[in-house]
C-alpha cells in the first residue's frame, strides 16, 4: 500500500462508509484505485480485531438473527466445484434488538457448518439467556439448542410470499414478492416476542452502505478476503460511528460496550493500530513479463 497521509486515509474510508465503490472513492479522493483497495482491506482486517475486542460480555434481552445474500466473483450457478470462495456468500447477523447493535456476524455458505460457527461465535459474546428470534432456516434450531441449552427461548417467524408474480414483466421484474401470510412458532422455551423486523431493516442498511451489496451492478466483490473486510468495516462503522435515529446515539454506546460516539478518524486510527500486516506483493523483477509476439505471417 502506498503511504497516505492520515487525512487522506480518513477521507477514503469515510467515502467507502457512505456506500461508494472503490473506483468512485478513487475519483473523489484522488487516490490510486489500488491504494484505496489496499487501505480498505487493511482497515477492514483491523475492524475484525476491533469487533472481537469490543463486542464481548454483551447483555441484552432479545436477539434477532438473519442472513443476507451476496456473492463473490460470480453467481453460484457459474461456479465450479473447487471454487469454494466464489459464488454465494451469505452474511449471518445477530443483532441486539433493543440496542440495534450487531453483536455477531459470520460470512460463508448458507449451510449447517457455517450456521453452527455463527451461533457459536454469538454464544461466546452474549451473557445470559436472551430471547432469540430467527427465520425458518432449519439449522437454526439444533444450533441454538446446542449453544444456548435446552432452556433457551427461541421463536421462529416464517413468511409466505406470493408466487403469482414469478413471471414478471419488465416493469415489475425486480419488485419484491408480496407477503401473503406470516406464522410465528415457538421452537423452544417461552419467547415473549417473535420478530426479525429490526435485523431485516439492518440488512437494508448494509446494502445501502456498502457498494458491494448493490444489486445489478459490477461493484460486487471479486475476492472473498476483500468482501469480508468490507463487511467488517461496515459493522464497525455501524456499531461505533453511525448515530441511530431512534436511539439518538450509536448502537455500541446504547449496548454499553463503548463510552462515546466514535469518529471516522478514531475508527481508522484504532483499526490500523491492530490490523495484521498484509502479505507483501511479488517484487516487479519476479513478476512474469509480457512476451512480444511479432505480427505478420511466418
Amino acid at each position: 500500500m502506498n503511504v497516505l497521509s492520515r487525512e487522506k486515509q480518513i477521507e477514503v474510508i469515510a467515502a467507502l462508509c457512505e456506500g461508494v465503490g472503490i473506483r468512485t472513492a478513487s475519483r473523489l479522493t484522488g487516490v490510486n484505485r489500488g491504494t484505496v483497495a489496499s487501505l480498505a482491506l487493511r482497515v477492514g482486517l483491523g475492524c475484525v480485531e476491533l469487533h472481537d475486542r469490543i463486542m464481548v460480555g454483551v447483555r441484552t434481552n432479545r436477539l434477532e438473527l438473519d442472513e443476507t445474500w451476496s456473492y463473490v466473483g460470480k453467481k453460484q450457478k457459474n461456479t465450479k466445484p473447487h471454487e469454494t470462495q466464489k459464488g454465494d456468500q451469505y452474511v449471518f447477523i445477530g443483532m441486539a434488538a433493543n440496542q440495534k447493535a450487531i453483536v455477531s456476524y459470520w460470512i460463508g455458505k448458507r449451510d449447517t457448518a457455517n450456521m453452527e460457527a455463527f451461533i457459536g461465535d454469538l454464544r461466546g459474546r452474549v451473557i445470559g439467556q436472551p430471547e432469540i428470534s430467527t427465520d425458518g432456516f432449519h439449522p437454526y434450531r439444533p444450533a441454538i439448542r446446542d449453544a444456548f441449552g435446552e432452556n433457551a427461548s427461541h421463536g421462529v417467524i416464517v413468511k409466505t410470499y406470493s408466487v403469482t408474480n414469478l413471471a414478471k414483466d419488465a416493469a415489475t421484474r425486480y419488485s419484491p414478492a408480496a407477503v401473503v401470510a406470516v406464522s410465528r412458532d415457538v421452537a423452544a422455551g417461552a419467547p415473549e416476542y417473535i420478530s426479525t423486523s429490526y435485523v431485516e431493516r439492518q440488512n437494508l442498511s448494509l446494502r445501502m452502505s456498502s457498494r458491494r451489496f448493490t444489486r445489478l451492478t459490477n461493484g460486487f466483490s471479486k475476492k472473498l478476503d476483500n468482501h469480508c473486510a468490507a463487511v467488517a468495516l461496515y459493522v464497525a462503522h455501524y456499531n461505533l460511528c453511525r448515530t441511530h435515529e431512534a436511539l439518538r446515539t450509536t448502537p455500541a454506546k446504547a449496548l454499553g460496550v463503548a463510552d462515546k460516539v466514535w469518529t471516522i478518524a478514531q475508527l481508522v486510527d484504532a483499526a490500523l493500530a491492530v490490523a495484521p500486516a498484509l502479505p507483501k506483493e511479488t517484487p516487479p523483477e519476479r513478476r512474469r513479463a509480457f512476451t512480444v509476439i511479432q505480427g505478420g505471417k511466418p
